[in-house]
């Protein structure tokens, strides 16, 4: 493991036990710090360096590697060269430096999606979790100019959605205020980077959920099917503590466990025996048993949805195993789809069974790297792969670098869950104890800021590292109607921006589309195997033994006319 539950260096403490991701296995909105991503949200980029400049010196502790895991990962750097700025820009070190880095990049077929940094959101769908903070989630993705996903089953769970059943048995949803808010939320401040996606499950379609879309927003929207996710291989899960809620979400057509219809768990129900109720979704596809057969639903599916209206198309697909990975790059690559997301093992949930998550599907590196196998064998038949992000326990921004060098030249955006989630709890428990008028109406947990704050600040202009860049791109009037637990997204996005600009500088690429493969080496050799990405010992290891084979005499005419040059350069200062 790369990460102990606190670091000195950066001052910065695990409240529960630090995953792969240098997130607590148990994330909570009412945490008062502070993991490196909780910090991130209020310090931004000052994080990068540790603590106490001027008193200190640092050393790193992450040099043995065990096991297979993206920490198992390192990133090459280059004494010299450049990749990615344009013309003479490329051999001037006034230029060569990492501001200078874009980040800004595009996925798409037919139509493409800007984004400035190659980050997206996990599904924020049914969890209260995502209702609860779903402004400081969306407007703060717009704002950094990234696309956020709304989840599956916000329709189906929203008690004011009216669904209606017509007469040949569709169902056709006349409201549903809060899919409707969720997609307005981001919309308001999206300026023509990123975009707001819709996931569709099994549910969501009988409920006729992406017609609805289409019928009210049109194009605005990217619509998206799913297959899975990392943390579970069954449908999406909430918990519900309501028995007339349980009751109605059976109604809805929900799976619901235990069956809340019956008399003797309404007893148990009564009794306090049993206290609450899992909504479960339906696995889906299972009136087909051949690939050939979900080839072709597959297809018809993204038929309908392009006759439905809607011009960009993309699919979620979680851990399974090789046979639906292929499965996903090659249907995803012949619909011409815009964006395929794999998301590994080790992926993060608003409620899934805990052994489950333990115990299921494939591990991120090794989809991930049987991903690009498998893209590069389509690549060589001349076929254009599928765009695709990565998912499944990204937190920091030498995940965001890794994840892209070991998909390049396909893997376009890298999609975080649970760490992009933390700016929303920090910054609106912050809110909530700067304003407690506000407390209720932004999910606030706290009654004062706790010392991890206060010795920051005491106003939102003190805490947030990136407020005045905020205030900046929307204007003084406008920050009234921004949520804190945007600011503090804004903050981490800005922190995880830095980063990977310094990482991509020490690699020497300016841009995205310049990072490669041969950007990582492996720490040790079962890694390497795993992934394919050659082992430290090696990397280059041919060109070194080239480089000390060859012969780079200078003539001595060469040597007088660079000192005369050098002369001349002296004596015009």
């Amino acid at each position: 493991m790369r990460f102990s539950k606190s670091n000195d260096v950066l001052g910065t403490t695990n409240r529960g036990n630090p995953t792969e991701s240098s997130l607590c296995t148990l994330c909570r909105a009412d945490c008062q710090g502070k993991c490196e991503t909780w910090l991130s949200s209020l310090v931004g980029r000052k994080l990068l360096y540790p603590r106490d400049f001027g008193k200190v010196t640092a050393g790193a502790n992450n040099t043995t590697h065990v096991g297979v895991s993206y920490n198992a990962l390192r990133i090459q750097g280059y004494a010299f060269g450049s990749e990615g700025l344009e013309g003479g820009a490329s051999k001037d070190p006034d230029h060569c430096i990492f501001p200078n880095v874009s980040l800004e990049g595009e996925f798409g077929n037919e139509v493409k999606t800007k984004f400035r940094i190659p980050l997206m959101t996990g599904a924020l769908g049914s969890t209260f979790v995502a209702a609860k903070y779903w402004d400081s989630f969306a407007i703060g993705g717009a704002l950094v100019g990234i696309p956020v996903v709304i989840g599956e089953n916000v329709v189906g769970v929203d008690r004011e959605s009216v669904i209606e059943k017509q007469k040949d048995g569709r169902k056709v949803i006349k409201k549903s205020p809060e899919l409707d808010r969720r997609i307005q939320g981001y919309l308001r401040y999206h300026d023509g980077y990123g975009a707001i996606i819709v996931q569709l499950n099994v549910e969501d379609t009988r409920n006729g959920v992406a017609e609805y879309v289409a019928d009210k927003y049109g194009d605005k929207c990217i619509i998206e099917l799913k297959w899975g996710q990392g943390a579970k291989d069954i449908g999406g899960e909430i918990q519900v503590t309501s028995l007339d809620y349980a009751i109605f979400l059976k109604e809805r057509g929900y799976v619901v466990d235990p069956d809340p219809t019956l008399p003797e768990v309404q007893q148990a129900f009564k009794a306090g025996a049993i206290r609450s109720f899992a909504r479960h979704s339906r696995l889906g596809a299972t009136d087909m048993d051949m690939v050939e057969e979900v080839y072709k639903d597959f297809m018809e599916t993204v038929a309908y949805l392009r006759s439905s209206g809607f011009r960009r198309i993309s699919l979620k697909t979680g851990s399974y195993g090789m046979r639906e990975l292929a499965m996903a790059i090659k249907f995803a690559t012949d619909a011409k789809l815009d964006l395929l997301t794999i998301d590994g093992s080790g992926g993060g949930t608003g409620m899934s069974p805990w052994n489950m998550m333990q115990s299921w599907g494939v591990p991120s590196i090794i989809l991930h790297s049987k991903a690009y196998e498998y893209a590069s064998i389509l690549a060589a038949k001349g076929e254009r792969v599928v765009d695709m992000s990565f998912a499944g326990g990204f937190a920091l921004e030498d995940h965001i670098f890794k994840a892209l060098a070991l998909g390049a030249p396909y893997t376009k955006l890298v999609c975080m869950g649970r760490a992009i989630m933390v700016p929303g709890f920090v910054g609106s428990n912050i809110e909530g104890a700067l304003h407690p008028e506000r407390k209720d109406e932004v999910f606030g947990n706290w009654d004062k800021l706790p010392k991890t704050v206060s010795g920051l600040g005491s106003s939102a202009e003190e805490i947030f590292a990136c407020y005045y860049d905020v205030e900046k791109k929307v204007g003084k009037d406008e920050m009234k109607n921004i949520p804190y637990g945007a600011i503090a997204f804004y903050t981490l996005a800005d922190k995880l921006a830095c980063g990977l600009q310094q990482l991509m500088a020490g690699a020497r690429k300016f841009s995205l589309e310049r990072i490669s493969r041969d950007d990582l080496f492996s720490a040790n050799r079962e890694t390497a195997r795993e992934t394919g990405i050659p082992h430290v010992a090696d990397a280059n290891d041919e060109v070194a033994r080239r480089i000390l084979n060859s012969s780079f005499e200078i003539k001595s005419a060469e040597i007088a006319h660079v000192h005369d040059e050098m002369a001349r350069k002296v004596l015009r200062l």
